[in-house]
């Protein structure tokens, strides 16, 4: 399942950067649960719909995965990404998400994002 896995999680990081939560949520089971370093835990799709709901409008993040690691039922994505603020300025973070899948959908997803020190690998 390691290749299904870093396709997915391929798919799960283009969602973002097309600013598709649905598709993202379609990658989901229905008892999700999403742990975002430094904020609620978000159990179940509508939870996860609404916080993301929350974060209103803005300009899809333009993400560069470094690497994916699966084994088993479970698989890590690090890379950087570069936010666009609603006031025009830019901010760039690097991340890491872990996950667990059953089958072929996340079942449970923890989410680290640190603002990166002014460098960054996207283009």
């Amino acid at each position: 399942m390691s290749d299904t896995h870093k396709q997915l999680i391929e798919k799960v990081n283009a969602s973002f950067e097309q600013t598709q939560p649905e598709t993202f949520l379609a990658m989901c089971a229905e008892n999700v649960t999403w742990r975002m370093a430094g904020h609620a835990v978000q159990e179940g799709k509508a939870a996860v719909r609404e916080f993301m709901a929350a974060m209103g409008e803005m300009e899809p993040p333009k993400i560069n995965i470094t690497s994916i690691i699966s084994d088993g039922d479970r698989a890590a994505c690090y890379g950087d990404m570069r936010m666009k603020h609603k006031d025009g300025s830019e901010a760039e973070f690097d991340y890491c998400d872990i996950y667990r899948f059953e089958g072929e959908k996340i079942v449970d997803l923890t989410s680290f994002m640190s603002r990166s020190p002014g460098r960054s690998s996207l283009r």
